[in-house]
């Protein structure tokens, strides 16, 4: 499964199979507890497929398929790549954090050279805050980087369960 080169924070990906909804639900059900590379759960028309806790690291993905199916028998399935739900809410709020100071040091800065008084420290706390927002940015992508050769684990398991009938 190549990846392009663009920005993409959770890779998507979408399945057409000629196997009903069921067969598939039940191939990973069966599969839940003969990998030790892996762990799989089930849950209604949703798979979630994980990096096993021996081997999982600070930037290990997960995969979550959602299995729909077809008036003619067959069914969709569609994937989703992307960091540990805990990993995710916590980019998500440091990123939120950092977007309300940058625009509360925006607001004082902006009062204070409308009441004509100097206000160089805010503007540096912004160009801070800015520098850590790219830092950030930086870092998550060296961390999708870092999960990169799971993400392809979790794509071959995928695949292979796929194809067994």
């Amino acid at each position: 499964m190549p990846l392009s080169n663009e920005i993409v924070l959770r890779p998507r990906f979408q399945l057409d199979l000629e196997k009903d909804k069921q067969s598939i639900l039940e191939a990973f059900g069966r599969k839940k507890a003969s990998t030790d590379e892996v762990v799989t759960s089930v849950v209604d028309d949703h798979i979630f497929i994980r990096i096993s806790k021996i081997n999982q690291h600070f930037w290990s993905p997960q995969l979550h398929l959602e299995v729909l199916g077809k008036e003619d028998g067959g069914c969709t399935v569609f994937g989703l790549f992307g960091p540990s739900p805990t990993l995710w809410t916590f980019f998500m709020f440091v990123h939120f954090a950092v977007a309300i100071l940058f625009m509360g040091l925006g607001i004082w800065a902006y009062t204070l050279a409308s009441l004509n008084e100097p206000y160089a420290v805010q503007i540096a706390g912004m160009a801070l805050l800015a520098l850590l927002w790219i830092g950030l940015y930086f870092g998550g992508r060296l961390g999708k980087k870092a999960g990169n050769g799971q993400m392809m684990t979790l794509h071959r398991f995928m695949e292979r369960t796929l194809a067994t009938p």
